[in-house]
Formats: C-alpha cells, sequence, structure tokens
C-alpha cells in the first residue's frame, strides 16, 4: 500500500471518502476483467459493474477518442449521435417508453424522475425499500435508507422491508410473502394519505441489489405497482446496477416481473465510465414536465457521450453478452450452489444473470448474519487478486458484479478463490 499517496488523499479529500479494503489498492490500469495496481500486479474485478463491457474496451476508447477529436457541445444544437443514440436506446424498451432525457449520474437521473413523479401526480410522497441507495444529491438522499442521514428525518418518503423470500418475516408464510409485503407497501401508501402528501410514486431498484440481490417473492411487484397506481402514484424502476443486459434474460431487470414501469432511471454502466446516464419514460410524462420546467443539463447527452453510449449498445449486441451473461451466470451459480452444500456459513446463493450475492451466516436454522466473516471473506479475496464487495441489511452478502465480458475462465478464479478464503474462516 501506498501509504504516502493515502496520506496525502486524507489531506485533500478528508478521512470519509470511502476507499475499499484494509489495504487500499492503487489501481493505475485496466483492461478487460483485469485491473492492475502500481507495481504490475493484476486483480480480477468482479465487482464494477460501471466498466460494463470491460475496462477500457478498445472499440468504446476508439468512439469516444474520434468524436472528441471532432467535436463537441451542449443538447442545444442538432446532432445525429444524440438523436441517433436515444431513438436506440429507447426502442430497446416497451413501446410506451418512448422518450428520454439524458443526465450526466444516476443520482441526476432519480432526481429527475422525482421531479417528474411529483409534478405529474400533484403528490410528494414516495415509497422505497428500507435498505435503499438511489444517488447522493440531497433531493435523493432522502431517499437513501441504507445509510444517508437526511432519510432518517424526511416525512415524504416511506420505505417497506425488502421483499425477501430467504427471510420470512414473522406473521408471514412462505405462500403469503408476495401478500405480506404488498400490505406493508399499502400501509405506506395510507400514511402518506394521513399526512395529506399523497402518493407520488414506488421507486425501486427491481433487482433489489443493494438490499442483498433480494429474490422477491412471484407477484409482489405486480401487487406493489397495483397498490401505488390505485391511490394515483408512478413505478418508478432504477436500472442504474441492473440494467443494459446485466440480468441476462432482458435488456433491463423490470421486464423479469413483467410490469411495465412509468419512469425508468439509468447510469453506472451506460458510459462504460463515461458520465452518462438517463430518464426513459412515457411521451406524455416528459412532454408534460418539459412544458413545466425545463429541463437543461450542459454537459448529459452531448455528441461525445452519446458516441461512447452508442458504442456500448454496439459491443453488447455484436458479442452477444446478454446470452453470456446467461451462460456464464449459470456456471457460476451451479458452482456457487456447490460451495453452499460444502460451507455451513453459506446461508443462500442469488442470482441474476451476471450478478451474484451470496449471504452468509454463523447459524443455518436463525439465519444470523456473518458480518465479519463476510468483511474477512472480501478482504482475503482482494489478497488473493480477486475484488469482490458485501451488501445487505448486515453487511453479510458477497456482492460480485463483473463486466459482462466475463468467461468460464474467469469465473473459475473466482470459485477457486472463493473456495480457498471460505475454507480459511
Amino acid at each position: 500500500m501506498n501509504k504516502q499517496l493515502l496520506m496525502r488523499r486524507y489531506e485533500v479529500l478528508g478521512k470519509s471518502a470511502p476507499l475499499f479494503y484494509d489495504e487500499p489498492l492503487e489501481l493505475v490500469r485496466g483492461e478487460g476483467v483485469w485491473v492492475y495496481d502500481a507495481s504490475g500486479r493484476r486483480f480480477l474485478d468482479t465487482y464494477n459493474n460501471v466498466p460494463h463491457v470491460g475496462h477500457c474496451h478498445p472499440h468504446v476508447v476508439a468512439a469516444l477518442t474520434a468524436q472528441a477529436s471532432t467535436f463537441n457541445s451542449h443538447t442545444r444544437y442538432l446532432h445525429e449521435n444524440i438523436v441517433g443514440y436515444v431513438e436506440r436506446l429507447t426502442a430497446k424498451f416497451a413501446d410506451s417508453l418512448s422518450m428520454a432525457m439524458l443526465t450526466c449520474t444516476g443520482s441526476e437521473a432519480n432526481e429527475l424522475a422525482l421531479r417528474m413523479a411529483r409534478q405529474h401526480t400533484g403528490a410528494q410522497g414516495i415509497i422505497v425499500t428500507s435498505c435503499a441507495y438511489h444517488g447522493n444529491t440531497e433531493a435523493v438522499a432522502e431517499l437513501g435508507t441504507a445509510f444517508m442521514p437526511e432519510a432518517r428525518t424526511t416525512q415524504r418518503v416511506l420505505a417497506f422491508p425488502p421483499p425477501c423470500s430467504y427471510r420470512i418475516p414473522v406473521g408471514a408464510s412462505a405462500d403469503s410473502l408476495a401478500d405480506f409485503y404488498a400490505a406493508e407497501v399499502a400501509k405506506a401508501v395510507a400514511t402518506f394519505s394521513q399526512r395529506g402528501l399523497g402518493v407520488a410514486g414506488i421507486l425501486i431498484c427491481p433487482e433489489f441489489a443493494n438490499e442483498g440481490l433480494v429474490m422477491e417473492p412471484p407477484g409482489f411487484i405486480e401487487k406493489a405497482v397495483d397498490c401505488v397506481r390505485a391511490a394515483g402514484g408512478l413505478y418508478i424502476a432504477d436500472e442504474v446496477q441492473g440494467g443494459f443486459g446485466r440480468t441476462g434474460e432482458h435488456w433491463w431487470s423490470h421486464q423479469h416481473a413483467g410490469v411495465i414501469p412509468d419512469i425508468v432511471t439509468l447510469g453506472k454502466p451506460m458510459g462504460n465510465g463515461h458520465p452518462l446516464a438517463g430518464v426513459v419514460a412515457r411521451a406524455d410524462l416528459i412532454e408534460a414536465f418539459g412544458d413545466w420546467g425545463m429541463y437543461f443539463n450542459t454537459f448529459a447527452g452531448n455528441p461525445v457521450s452519446c458516441a461512447v453510449g452508442n458504442a456500448v449498445l454496439d459491443v453488447l449486441e455484436q458479442e452477444d453478452l446478454l446470452s453470456n451473461a446467461v451462460t456464464v451466470g449459470h456456471y457460476i451459480a451451479e458452482r456457487l450452489d456447490a460451495l453452499q452444500a460444502k460451507y455451513s456459513i453459506i446461508g443462500d446463493v442469488r442470482h441474476k444473470g451476471l450478478f451474484f450475492g451470496v449471504e452468509l451466516v454463523s447459524d443455518q436454522d436463525s439465519k444470523q448474519p456473518a458480518s465479519v466473516s463476510a468483511m474477512r471473506v472480501v478482504n482475503e479475496m482482494c489478497r488473493k487478486g480477486v475484488l469482490i464487495s458485501r451488501i445487505g441489511l448486515h453487511d453479510n452478502v458477497l456482492k460480485m458484479r463483473p463486466p459482462m465480458s466475463f468467461t468460464h475462465e474467469h469465473a473459475d478464479i473466482l470459485l477457486e478463490t472463493l473456495d480457498h478464503c471460505l475454507a480459511d474462516l
């Protein structure tokens, strides 16, 4: 570890600026699924979904470079890159989701979605899970029940428990889980009515990533959205983590439940590391919002950004990476199931395409979270050259979310290293 660089960082960024791992890495280069530190040691990156099609993909880099050396400006001029990209992007959604507004970050996208929902409904209340994170601007911090302080005092955001099929709440049964969690959403709707705020919408990450990649009971999303829509609210799907084919069988994670959102927010993988994000929504919502309060963002959706976005779509399609997510995803899931049978500390294995959650517990019966062990595994994996992280209400769920170009060979390295780390606990 470069202690001198760490001290310099503390001086200018402060000690609260987050860093991964007990011994922070100084990464200087990336290629495909690999990243390299200052000493030249390489690490298998199975965590970062920002380089969605791989670190420094040559096609993406070439598109960025070509457009940046030709012309770049804001969206107040006509440009084929901008129009062509949005046409191509919206074509991958349901017909009703036909317009988009571009932003630079997922936080901006979620903030814009909130403004749109509140303007359309005339209501203020937003419903999220009790382990949510949807960005870091002031407007979306109050949604961040996972760890944002603003969420503790807000009156216009209410949370319901993550709809987890592994941990069945008291008073519920496996057969009634969807109804149980939908009833929690209904309680939030009723509370907002009592407060006189109304319900503007429900905002969820459809693969429940920050919640530990929980597997929601079948039918829950439909029941919850029906409840919110009956009260006049909208369904906002946050695809910042699960979008662009991450879950394999579909382009968007919300498609698995078969419920079409009113608004979808995008970010992280959209630009493969370039700051590109956005909102895709019903045309009537975007048109009405634009008439009410014109939206403009100086840097969002510029010709360079749209060239990058187009290149990411090129790679996903030309390299058939959605199919790869299905094939390699199933392979990893089967191997993780085998590790679960081998190690009692693994309470549950969850997977959606190339997205995996492995919940560690100290006791199989009580399902007591093994948070300290999860932290040990994450750090030991790093020491052995494989990068993962942890998430969930108790930080006891190992989180693996590699670039979409991940292969069986890479999977073997990940799984063999995880096996060794679990054996050492």
